[in-house]
């Protein structure tokens, strides 16, 4: 008990709903592999999204873009440590593909294991009968072998932070930066299955463009800002064709809103990003109509859906519950639009959905009850963005 103390007092949040961010924080700790600095995206296998149903995934192993998230809400409140063994996982395991892997997926896998492991061959245990009969049990995932354009953002996002908050990058980081950025330069209107990981084939989604442009805008302010080499020429121009593609493709005048892909009238909630990642003003009118509709579309009672099954096939049978991260972004937007009772209630209801001990799931059930993989990640790492957002909003 001694040691979590001590581990806690370095926090620098002093705000609001302290107990609940530094539950989170020991929680994302908890999801931390010491001897690599590996952080999981939740420590369980097959606990199912909708009761009985058949998705069931196993999330033992070593997201991408779940961890470079992890790093962000870990590096706000103040704990570089982790970052910092987390940049010594990426430097050891991860950054050695950026030359060996094809364009077809790109230059890192979407995942791998705490030990920095590639084999993630998705397989079922049929002797198992799962939970409360949902079946299929899985070890594995399939989705690894996915081209996912999002994690780039995510990933140098959170370098460019580190670069920030925790120590200066070092060479051979930015070198490896540098290959990553050209990639996503030459790849990013490739379609792909995107951060839901979709098993209906792959699509021009806007939020995996959305990321590219951050990946480039990112890069380019490291580069400003150390005075380090870099093509900028190229990457200033990759960077202002996405944003013109996302403002000419990515906007429905029908739904009046930004869509899941391009040239579609589908909501998502991961467009939610948008403002979250700078890309748009939180106040712009065109976001405004989007948090509009996706409140309409996606919203149940604060909780929100990542998107509509039916409206947007995804390649799987079955329903699923309300997405958690999705939820704690829409009060971050909710806080920056200058919405602030709506995101304040949004937010102290979240607290609700709770376990006993401060816990999320990956989703919210319709009778309220913890779906998916727990304790998810993701769900931590947004209540504590949302927190701090929120928080400083209020004044």
């Amino acid at each position: 008990m001694s040691y979590w103390r001590r581990w806690l007092s370095r926090s620098r949040y002093r705000g609001r709903w302290r107990e609940m961010v530094h539950r989170s924080a020991l929680t994302l700790k908890l999801l931390t592999y010491a001897p690599t600095g590996a952080i999981i995206a939740a420590p369980t296998t097959s606990l199912p999204e909708q009761i009985g149903g058949e998705r069931n995934w196993d999330y033992r192993c070593v997201w991408i873009r779940d961890a470079a998230f992890c790093v962000y809400a870990l590096l706000r409140l103040g704990f570089t440590e982790e970052a910092e063994a987390f940049m010594d996982f990426l430097a050891e395991h991860v950054h050695r593909d950026a030359s060996e892997l094809t364009s077809s997926t790109g230059p890192l896998q979407i995942m791998y294991g705490i030990d920095g492991g590639r084999e993630m061959t998705e397989r079922e245990l049929p002797h198992l009968e799962g939970y409360r009969g949902s079946a299929p049990v899985r070890v594995g995932n399939d989705a690894v072998k996915q081209r996912q354009l999002d994690i780039y953002g995510a990933l140098i996002d959170s370098l460019y932070l580190y670069d920030k908050w925790g120590q200066p990058l070092s060479s051979a980081h930015w070198d490896r930066i540098t290959v990553l950025v050209d990639w996503v330069c030459s790849y990013w209107d490739q379609p792909d299955e995107g951060i839901w990981e979709t098993r209906g084939g792959r699509r021009n989604f806007l939020y995996s463009r959305l990321m590219c442009w951050v990946a480039i805008e990112r890069a380019m302010r490291l580069a400003q800002h150390r005075g380090l080499p870099a093509d900028m020429v190229r990457w200033s121009r990759a960077r202002d064709a996405i944003y013109h593609r996302i403002m000419e493709h990515g906007w429905s005048e029908q739904r009046q809103a930004f869509v899941q892909y391009e040239d579609s009238d589908v909501l998502d909630a991961s467009m939610l990003m948008m403002p979250l990642a700078k890309f748009v003003s939180p106040t712009d009118p065109k976001w405004l109509a989007t948090l509009d509709a996706l409140g309409d579309d996606l919203v149940s009672d604060s909780l929100v859906y990542r998107y509509d099954p039916q409206a947007s096939p995804d390649g799987l049978r079955g329903e699923e519950g309300t997405f958690s991260i999705c939820s704690f972004w829409y009060v971050e937007a909710l806080a920056r639009a200058g919405r602030l009772d709506e995101a304040r209630l949004a937010f102290e209801k979240m607290l609700t959905y709770a376990n006993h001990v401060g816990l999320y799931a990956e989703e919210i059930g319709h009778t309220g009850e913890q779906c998916g993989n727990f304790p998810q990640a993701f769900t931590h790492l947004a209540l504590i963005s949302a927190a701090f957002d929120l928080d400083r909003a209020l004044g």
